[in-house]
Parts: C-alpha cells; sequence; structure tokens
C-alpha cells in the first residue's frame, strides 16, 4: 500500500497525480456525454465507437483514481 500512497501524491508539475487522474476522467466523462448529446440532436454525427471509447477510457481513469484514493486511506 506504500507504493500506491507514494505514487497518489507523486507531484508531476507541482500537482499530485491523482489530481490529474481526477480531471482527466472527469473531461472523459463530459466529453462522452458532449459526443451523444451532438450525435442525438443532428449537430454533429459521430460514430458510436467514439462514445464507446470515451466511456470505456473514463471508466479506466476513473478506477485508477479511486484505487488510488482508497490506497490513501487504508
Amino acid at each position: 500500500m506504500d507504493f500506491l500512497r507514494n505514487l497518489a501524491y507523486q507531484p508531476i508539475l507541482n500537482f499530485p497525480l491523482i489530481g490529474y487522474l481526477g480531471i482527466i476522467s472527469y473531461l472523459l466523462m463530459l466529453s462522452a456525454a458532449v459526443v451523444m448529446i451532438l450525435t442525438r440532436r443532428k449537430i454533429k454525427r459521430f460514430k458510436p465507437q467514439l462514445h464507446f471509447r470515451l466511456a470505456y477510457s473514463a471508466v479506466i481513469v476513473a478506477t485508477a483514481h479511486g484505487i488510488l484514493a482508497l490506497a490513501v486511506y487504508l
């Protein structure tokens, strides 16, 4: 657990890794939602595969973020 605890707070450009993962996961979820909204309103057409890839990426990054967050407190 010490490895994960140290990894979570590893500074990258004076900001911890866990913070970057949280921001990236939020942006991925937001972009997946925007892709679906734009497609349904017929403003811009995207392939459904793009929406699924963004959603799967968001799940993976959010899971890593959650594991690191839990490792800090366990």
